[in-house]
């Protein structure tokens, strides 16, 4: 089989977080085995869908590289295509004109909730045509049953009579989610619905419609939602839903797409997994039928490492449109402290807020907790420090091993200069190794820094 997936969004926000995982499992199921990964806007729900929203979901799905392998399809352009099966349907007699009233529908609605039945319109064995307006329902079997085989849930299994004759064609003449879900995928070619398991009723109620225009059904594949760490659904109230957030607050898109793809898949112990391995282990019988908790910090985890494994310039692109850089070495002075700044930080926003102080020359800012550790004995301790520095090299390692003999030389410890040494050169009490903070500066700004702070 030439496998075809799709994602269908619905552009009436951003791309929640739970679609981008969605949209995940289709593309690595496309590219697991060869095939196509498409993408379809749902966009006929005309007065919630907004360009601005397809503009998001577009943007969000190319910033975690799941663009679909052809133009996207607009679901709204092919309201005739809809029409017209709808119409095709009814001459196979799988579907019919209903002319009831909405007061009579009402009524009939009613009546079945009642009777506990599924809702039967008298036009269903009507054969003649009044004048006035008429809605297309599918004409669901009375006995019997429909099951589906989904490749996640196994085997599900309906009573046809608790269906009810959904309607497929509106009165105006648009069609229903229900009508052109079906007749999109199937003229996509689409051989595996990998959706929510919020879709798994409808699944039966589309089934109908493939079996009674002669369609083959996909294989369904219904994923369970993403929950909060409450274990209630995700929501407003768990914090960020949407992709574009996730982006603001500073994580990785390959981090994003690592954690979304546990959330409800596992291989093993293996956390931290490559998109090459994703593509190569993905498979739907590995995804879990029980709702996956979101948890922050397990992404935060997980965006840490990814950011580890980022070369220095690429660190540098994305902390620099966050930075306000005046000195001409502050890129070389980051790049030269990137694996200790990455080592210390969640999100590269982080590592943007503690590095003020290589991003300019002269005297760092002062944080309050750390002027009080430049008293008159430290101040004297740095001026002495400053006039016994060495020429070169000028090293990490090699800093390190010059201040451990001048501390016994001195018949000091570490405790005795680390912390005011730290504050004179950074402005704060914390800081990647004080030595490799100055190999970064340099012997000059060193020298210049501590000369300000101290006022020598």
């Amino acid at each position: 089989m030439n496998v075809v997936t799709r994602f269908a969004p619905s552009p009436t926000g951003f791309l929640h977080i739970g679609g981008a995982r969605t949209a995940l499992f289709n593309w690595l199921f496309a590219r697991r085995h060869g095939g196509k990964y498409l993408l379809r806007i749902e966009d006929t729900d005309r007065q919630r869908s907004t360009a601005e929203a397809v503009d998001a979901i577009h943007d969000g799905l190319s910033w975690l590289g799941l663009e679909g392998d052809e133009p996207a399809i607009s679901q709204s352009a092919r309201a005739a295509r809809h029409a017209e099966v709808a119409a095709d349907l009814v001459a196979r007699g799988a579907a019919y004109h209903c002319y009831l009233t909405e007061d009579e529908l009402a009524a009939l609605r009613d009546e079945a909730r009642a009777a506990g039945v599924p809702v039967r319109s008298p036009w269903r064995d009507r054969d003649d045509a009044p004048d006035g307006p008429f809605v297309v329902r599918m004409r669901m079997p009375d006995s019997g049953e429909t099951t589906i085989d989904d490749s996640v849930q196994g085997h599900v299994t309906v009573q046809n009579r608790t269906l009810d004759d959904m309607v497929i064609l509106r009165a105006d003449g648009t069609p229903t989610y229900m009508l052109a879900v079906v007749v999109d995928d199937h003229d996509m070619g689409v051989t595996h619905v990998i959706r929510g398991d919020d879709h798994l009723n409808n699944a039966f109620r589309q089934t109908m419609v493939y079996h009674g225009m002669g369609w083959d059904v996909p294989v369904f594949a219904h994923i369970p939602l993403i929950h909060g760490a409450d274990g209630a659904k995700l929501s407003k109230r768990h914090g960020a839903l949407g992709v574009d957030a996730y982006r603001g607050m500073g994580f990785l898109p390959d981090a994003l797409a690592n954690y979304l793809l546990r959330l409800g898949w596992s291989h093993g112990d293996d956390e931290i997994i490559s998109r090459e391995n994703a593509i190569a282990w993905f498979d739907l019988a590995q995804v879990g039928k029980s709702p996956a908790r979101f948890d922050l910090d397990k992404l935060s985890d997980v965006n840490s490492h990814y950011l580890r494994s980022l070369d220095a310039d690429s660190l540098w692109d994305l902390i620099a449109p966050h930075i306000d850089a005046t000195s001409p070495q502050a890129r070389a002075r980051v790049v030269a402290l990137k694996p200790l700044l990455a080592e210390r930080a969640r999100t590269h926003l982080d590592i943007a807020g503690s590095i003020g102080y290589l991003l300019h020359d002269g005297a760092p800012m002062m944080q309050e907790d750390a002027a009080g550790l430049l008293d008159d004995e430290a101040r004297t301790r740095l001026v002495k420090l400053v006039g016994d520095l060495p020429n070169a090299p000028w090293k990490g390692e090699s800093l390190a091993t010059f201040l451990k003999e001048w501390l016994t030389a001195n018949g000091l410890k570490m405790k005795d200069i680390g912390l005011p040494l730290r504050a004179a050169l950074t402005g704060t009490r914390q800081s990647p190794s004080i030595t490799d903070v100055m190999a970064a500066l340099g012997p000059h700004e060193t020298e210049k820094r501590i000369g300000e702070t101290c006022k020598i």
